[in-house]
């Protein structure tokens, strides 16, 4: 229910018009960003752990309208300059259904979008893993959009680290390593200026509005990778600091449903 005046009005089109005027402004503080949130507020999160039958680990995770397919696949194998070092390596592969926007792609079309992607979560989860400790094998993780309202990326990220661990400790149980070769754990978020505010986990209606746009990427409470760009002109110092303390923010929240849903039972 909208608030309504208490005071008493005369005649019933100044009536109206002071209780539209007062539902504009009810609307306009409390609902400022195009879904609703606070400016500190992440979309909700779902993710489904054990969500294809074949891989090794795999999830479904989705953030707000957007959904991703996240695999891990353990390969006997590492790539040739490996080969010998006793150490093993996790790569990435990411792309979009052909109708996972408002607009349909060529299928099986990488782009250098996708290539930028891919190496993002590539080394994001290298991050999170002693490679000498997982020996010879490489664990393939393929990041499939099937839904995208922005974040993809991030949301690729979070998600695939779930799958990259259920991946690991299948490995420990059939005895291909000895201990989780975990030595963190890695979450991403998105956040932006649109408007003039400083806005956590950007939808894409406001991705593609902001005047400026970051990918943040953290292992528990230290940075990965810091990606931004002022998309319209530059931004100062003030709302780097702001920007950079949403997303420990909203990877400190990302990082406890992480927590959460590992430790529920498949």
């Amino acid at each position: 229910m909208f608030p309504l005046l208490s005071i008493k009005l005369f005649g019933d089109y100044t009536s109206i018009a002071l209780i539209a005027d007062n539902m504009f402004n009810h609307i306009v503080v409390n609902m400022a960003r195009s879904d609703g949130r606070l400016n500190d507020e992440l979309r909700p999160v779902d993710i489904t752990r054990d969500f294809l039958k074949h891989p090794e680990g795999s999830v479904l995770i989705k953030t707000g309208d957007t959904q991703v397919i996240c695999t891990a696949t353990v390969e006997e194998d590492v790539p040739g300059w490996l080969n010998g070092t006793g150490k093993g390596w996790v790569t990435a592969q990411y792309g979009m259904l052909p109708r996972a926007t408002n607009e349909r792609t060529r299928r099986n079309r990488i782009s250098g979008r996708d290539q930028e992607i891919q190496r993002l979560i590539g080394r994001s989860l290298r991050a999170a893993v002693s490679l000498g400790d997982l020996g010879e094998h490489q664990i393939r993780i393929d990041c499939d959009v099937i839904q995208a309202d922005g974040g993809t990326r991030t949301a690729s990220i979070t998600g695939a680290y779930i799958a990259l661990c259920d991946a690991l400790q299948l490995m420990v149980d059939l005895d291909m390593i000895s201990e989780l070769p975990l030595i963190g754990q890695v979450a991403a978020v998105s956040v932006g200026v649109v408007d003039d505010e400083c806005l956590l986990d950007l939808c894409y209606i406001e991705d593609s509005s902001a005047s400026v746009d970051m990918n943040i990427v953290m292992r528990d409470d230290e940075f990965v990778e810091v990606q931004g760009t002022g998309e319209d002109g530059t931004f100062n110092r003030s709302a780097l600091d702001e920007l950079l303390d949403l997303a420990v923010k909203g990877i400190s929240d990302l990082q406890k449903i992480q927590t959460d849903t590992l430790d529920t039972d498949l």
